[in-house]
């Protein structure tokens, strides 16, 4: 008996309630970094019918209307009609702002290092992290863009559906939905096909089942899976429930960060626990995410290894991380020892660093907060270069050589 193995990663589109907060919080984080890049933000959002609560810790030196904020979004993501279960204009918008713990701001602001005098006092090198915790970034040579398939497919399916909607490829498409896709895998951990689609849209109330389970298999789903991982024996689930007309934050409360194995790797890689959305760069529980993807793709773009997870740990207040671990599932051309001292070489992991290797004190957040921070193709973002890979590869000839 052949062993295969079934994996599932599901997505969401910018109109489920979870996502609707992710996009606001990211929203008045980059709102806030236009007038001062050096702020300390944690914006949290919650959102149910009729209701968005904003709130959080945030030090700044610049005012934002963040109830303006909140309903640009709100009308950009298409809850515009009180029909919808939701309406940018009349729905209420409350605050509960602080600053940052003047405790926790000491300990960034210096970090312990440079309190120590064990390194370098200047403002970049002396920010320490703003947490404790632990990162995970993620690559594999699955897609061009080296993240898993399922995940992969999976946002492109919710985006499609977003633009089916938006440019009125389907009419009577409302913005709360959600995908999910199966892949196969056989004993060599390569995809083979796609076992099983799930497709859930909220939708005018007129609109037949049987019109919509037309509608979505042209105008979504072939538009995005490849035909050749297609069979007769994939299952396709559209709005398995009948019926999809109360959905947004109507149909479900929201929440800023509940997402996060949909902003990530769709369970195909581990995660720190922590969310990204509404925290700015000082934050590791962002930033180091989005570093440890960095270093992993590099690693596999240049041939290093076919799959590469990177755990990076911090210390708060703290700026070199207390731990670099690379795992490359025994696809690795070289020992994770010596991947982890080209990482050391190549790639400045402390707090500053990463903020200056990928210049993250920009307003580029809010395009990361619907269809995953990572692998994305239809917009521009640092932690997806792959400008290390000549580098990389020089330093694994030199082993070899050595060798």
């Amino acid at each position: 008996m052949t062993n295969r193995r079934l994996f599932t990663s599901e997505s969401v589109t910018e109109g489920h309630p979870d996502k609707m907060c992710d996009q606001i919080s990211d929203a008045i984080l980059d709102a806030i970094l236009i007038e001062d890049p050096n702020a300390r933000v944690a914006c949290e959002t919650s959102i149910t019918t009729g209701l968005v609560l904003v709130m959080g810790e945030i030090t700044t030196t610049t005012y934002v209307d963040i109830p303006k904020v909140v309903r640009d979004t709100v009308k950009e993501i298409g809850y515009v009609r009180a029909k919808y279960g939701f309406d940018y204009e009349t729905s209420a918008v409350l605050t509960s702002i602080d600053e940052q713990s003047p405790e926790i701001a000491a300990s960034v602001n210096v970090a312990l290092e440079a309190r120590e005098g064990s390194m370098s006092d200047e403002e970049l090198d002396a920010i320490g992290a703003g947490d404790q915790g632990l990162m995970f970034g993620y690559a594999c040579n699955e897609t061009p863009e080296l993240m898993p398939l399922p995940i992969s497919l999976s946002h492109k399916l919710a985006h499609r559906l977003a633009q089916a909607r938006k440019e009125e490829l389907i009419t009577y498409l409302r913005p709360d939905g959600k995908t999910q896709v199966t892949v196969e895998y056989d004993q060599d951990n390569n995809p083979v096909r796609i076992d099983t689609i799930v497709i859930s849209t909220q939708h005018h109330p007129e609109a037949t089942l049987e019109q919509i389970e037309k509608d979505i298999k042209k105008v979504v789903i072939d538009a995005v899976v490849p035909k050749n991982l297609l069979d007769e024996h994939t299952k396709y689930f559209i709005n398995p429930t009948g019926s999809f007309v109360v959905g947004g934050p109507q149909g479900d409360s929201g929440l800023t960060g509940r997402k996060i194995i949909v902003d990530t790797y769709g369970g195909y890689a581990r995660h720190g626990g922590g969310a990204f959305s509404g925290k700015d760069a000082t934050k590791v529980d962002r930033s180091a995410s989005y570093a440890a993807r960095y270093v992993a793709k590099n690693i596999v773009a240049a041939g290093l290894a076919e799959h590469c997870e990177v755990q990076l740990a911090y210390a708060i207040g703290v700026a070199s991380p207390v731990s670099i671990s690379i795992n490359t599932f025994d696809t690795g051309k070289l020992s994770e020892t010596q991947l982890v001292e080209f990482v050391r070489e190549l790639f400045d992991l402390r707090p500053a660093g990463i903020i200056k290797m990928l210049d993250l004190r920009r307003p580029i957040y809010k395009q990361t907060a619907a269809y995953g921070h990572f692998g994305r193709t239809d917009i521009e973002l640092p932690w997806e270069q792959t400008d290390k890979v000549e580098a990389l590869k020089e330093r694994a000839s030199k082993v070899r050589v050595e060798q």
